[in-house]
């Protein structure tokens, strides 16, 4: 009865339904989720008010950029103490946000040359706010990771001349709190999602991923990006809600939908409270979105040309995917947890390699200032609970990269 309810009411309905998918049978498949589910699904995505697709944000932001920048930055104290910026030095920021690390970075010492580097328009406008109130200290950087050495040879910043360099990796809080940039499962909005904003127009947003990709693609998406249990029904219930009520194109459509398929699903954050069943779909969207992964692993092989011999890197990740990157670069180990220190790239059954080839092999370059990883206490967790997941990693650049 619900299929053939739906199918009636939908059926004329063109702008909804792609007449392919309806006439090939692949709307309605119901019997692999409960009926129960597929039904709370679809009427939470019909009856859930439709956001313009694209209406961003940035006016909204840069009309009052210093309100905007009230942000708490995490682990500041412990930021500053590895990274120890002195007078004269370079430093780089490689996710200048609000700014919140970098104001205090120059606050630290006098005349310090500050690279605030940011894909985000609306955060490179916050640094040129704060470069009034620190004229000829900051250069503000708009671009990824990877436009960063055409970036610094712009301005005439070489190889091996960074005194110090921040990643403060993830999405910041300033795109959490825009309900318009699509990044909160809290706030209805167009699913957006691309922390480039306008930058580049063609660039496809996470509505776009949900419309166009295929069952196994987004369930991919969910699983290695999100982690996320119930990758495949999510990503089933996605193409049936696409094909058999309409497009996802706002959050609290997407929301709604992976609740339906998560119906007795309750869980809790690393604070004990309630969280959505959503985070880690927003997540996994997210990074896929914005090349997350590839922009950090690219950012850190960045570091070790640009650190010069005795700077030092610190870097804060929010979630374990972020923190693997890291930890390979700077531990050199990809085989975690096995006595054998060689990288598995160099492993190999019919080689012997002497101790000095083995030290060269393994040698990443960085000296780690931290026998294990750094987290923020338990005051500071009570302050800014989005620091709950931070963890801080700090390096030493040796000579031998």
């Amino acid at each position: 009865r619900l299929c053939k309810r739906f199918r009636e009411k939908f059926k004329n309905n063109s702008d909804r339904i792609d007449g392919g998918a309806m006439q090939s049978g692949a709307i309605f498949g119901f019997s692999r989720i409960h009926e129960y589910q597929v039904g709370r699904m679809l009427r939470k995505v019909i009856c859930s008010p439709v956001v313009g697709s694209r209406r961003l944000l940035h006016a909204q932001c840069s009309e009052n950029p210093r309100k905007s920048m009230a942000h708490t930055p995490v682990m500041a104290k412990e930021v500053l103490e590895n990274l120890h910026p002195e007078e004269n030095q370079i430093i780089l920021d490689m996710t200048f946000g609000a700014g919140g690390h970098s104001r205090l970075i120059l606050q630290s010492a006098p005349n310090i040359k500050l690279l605030a580097l940011d894909r985000d328009p609306v955060a490179h406008e916050f640094a040129r706010e704060l470069q009034k109130e620190f004229p000829g200290q900051i250069i503000p950087l708009l671009g990824r990771f990877s436009e960063l050495p055409q970036l610094l040879q712009e301005h005439g910043v070489q190889q091996n001349s960074i005194d110090g360099m921040l990643f403060d990796f993830g999405c910041s809080s300033m795109q959490f709190d825009v309900a318009e940039r699509g990044f909160s499962v809290s706030k209805n909005a167009p699913l957006d999602m691309r922390m480039d904003g306008e930058r580049f127009p063609n660039m496809p947003t996470a509505a776009d991923i949900l419309a166009r990709a295929n069952e196994t693609d987004l369930y991919k998406i969910f699983k290695i990006y999100g982690e996320e249990k119930y990758s495949r029904k999510i990503a089933r219930a996605i193409i049936q809600a696409r094909y058999g009520v309409k497009k996802i194109e706002t959050t609290k459509e997407l929301v709604d939908v992976v609740g339906a398929c998560c119906d007795e699903e309750y869980r809790l954050d690393a604070l004990q409270r309630p969280t959505s069943v959503a985070t880690k779909i927003f997540q996994a969207l997210r990074i896929f979105v914005n090349n997350e992964l590839n922009e950090i692993n690219y950012g850190m092989i960045l570091a070790g040309r640009f650190v010069k011999a005795g700077g030092r890197l610190v870097t804060l990740t929010f979630h374990s995917l972020e923190d693997k990157i890291v930890k390979r670069h700077i531990m050199g180990n990809v085989t975690e947890n096995l006595a054998n220190p060689l990288p598995l790239k160099y492993m190999s059954h019919t080689l012997i390699y002497d101790r000095e080839t083995v030290d060269t092999l393994s040698d990443t370059g960085w000296v780690s200032l931290h026998k294990h990883v750094l987290t923020p206490n338990e005051q500071e967790i009570e302050d800014n609970p989005r620091s709950r997941s931070a963890k801080l990693r700090a390096a030493q650049r040796t000579d031998k990269l």
